[in-house]
């Protein structure tokens, strides 16, 4: 089949993609990823704080996968923030981290973000992106566990 083939349908380009969808691709890149290195053992990684109304303030979100964690999302409400929140999520996610056989962490922040406070907790920095979004840099980080 080529690209031409009659049998497929128009490409559809949208800036609102349905949430199934997003997790059909998901799903398919994931599985094709296990599939091809065999290594199994992915395992999702939530921890969020809660206020008393039950409303997050904080949170992270990843996984951990082939002696990896990827901490995916940290996040922590304007009101929340410098209050050792960030500290003590990624001091729990290492823990998990390690509990799973990891040996080291990654992230990718925004330069407006947060790289100086990962820095701090014993990540460096090995790629960089300008320009991504412009005028600012994406920059991926590691910390050896």
């Amino acid at each position: 089949m080529t690209c031409d083939d009659p049998a497929l349908e128009p490409l559809v380009v949208s800036d609102a993609p349905t949430a199934h969808d997003i997790q059909f691709l998901e799903s398919s890149i994931d599985e094709f990823n296990l599939s091809y290195t065999g290594i199994r053992d992915v395992r999702f990684l939530s921890i969020v704080v809660r206020d008393r109304d039950d409303s997050i303030v904080a949170g992270l979100y990843g996984w951990t996968w082939g002696r990896c964690c990827e901490v995916k999302t940290l996040w922590i409400h304007e009101r929340w923030r410098h209050r050792g929140l960030g500290t003590r999520l990624m001091s729990a996610a290492e823990a998990v981290a390690r509990s799973r056989g990891a040996v080291q962490m990654v992230l990718s922040t925004h330069s407006f973000q947060a790289p100086e406070f990962y820095r701090r907790i014993g990540f460096e920095e090995v790629g960089r992106v300008d320009d991504y979004p412009a005028g600012y840099q994406s920059i991926y980080m590691r910390k050896r566990l």
